[in-house]
């Protein structure tokens, strides 16, 4: 449960980081690109990540309705114009979730359909909504020939050879040089 306000900040700068890293790996010409006809775009995603985050969650958090503008590329285009949107949004969202007290993060908060959820948990939807679409942007990067940086430091080869190394009694040398 998300009662600690400085914790929950935390957590979801370092969420953000992990998102942004495919941002970092992609080109300009990656960003509108789909993998499928009708399908969101690298830029979409991201706009609409950055919009949800600050005109949605950072909004009912404070008790107030939605304004999410959409996700089209008139809210920013080019790696610097998508960068700059998704930094402004979460530091605009940033400042909002910072007002909120621990008590507040118990009490109530209204989404868009009019439910009412405690505060926390809204939040939590918040940070599983960017890791769902986190998983879109890694997997869309990898059919683009894109290399982004593991998410938690080792790739899936790297997490096998320390476990064959651990089994084996010798240490794993990371070094890749």
């Amino acid at each position: 449960m998300l009662q600690d306000t400085p914790s929950f900040l935390s957590y979801w700068r370092n969420a953000r980081q992990r998102t942004v890293r495919v941002l970092e790996a992609l080109t300009a010409e990656d960003l509108e690109w789909a993998p499928a006809p009708g399908a969101f775009t690298f830029g979409d995603l991201f706009r609409h990540l950055a919009g949800l985050e600050r005109f949605m969650w950072a909004e009912n958090v404070q008790g107030r309705p939605s304004s999410y503008p959409g996700h089209g590329p008139e809210l920013a285009s080019g790696v610097e114009g998508l960068r700059a949107y998704l930094d402004q949004c979460h530091r605009e969202a940033l400042v909002a979730f910072s007002s909120l007290s621990d008590a507040d993060l118990l009490g109530p908060c209204r989404n868009p359909s009019g439910s009412e959820m405690a505060t926390w948990k809204w939040l939590r939807a918040m940070i599983e909504h960017e890791a769902h679409h986190r998983g879109q942007l890694y997997l869309m990067a990898s059919l683009r020939g894109r290399t982004v940086a593991p998410l938690f430091g080792l790739t899936e080869e790297q997490l096998a050879a320390a476990s064959r190394s651990v089994k084996s009694g010798t240490p794993m040398n990371t070094d890749k040089g």
